[in-house]
């Protein structure tokens, strides 16, 4: 008799884990096709900081060149100033 309650108490755990388990299974698909499109805006996201980097580093080397230029500019102006 004790075998029979043992066994219905664990088919009962049984059935109950499976019945939590089926939605989860059922989400998989959606958490999978979201996770690819998460590491794809990862993806992307780093290639735009990579541009922006670049970008700054260019936008540097031309403020330097603007400097550069008006240093000259200034010379030019102090020699016909004279």
């Amino acid at each position: 008799m004790v075998k029979w309650i043992v066994l219905a108490v664990v088919l009962f755990a049984l059935v109950v884990l499976a019945l939590a388990v089926r939605p989860l299974l059922a989400r998989l698909p959606r958490l999978r096709r979201a996770a690819v499109a998460l590491q794809r805006r990862q993806a992307d996201a780093e290639a735009l900081r990579t541009t922006a980097e670049a970008l700054q580093q260019r936008a540097e080397a031309l403020q330097a060149q603007a400097a550069t230029a008006q240093e000259r500019v200034a010379l030019i102006k102090a020699k016909r100033g004279k």
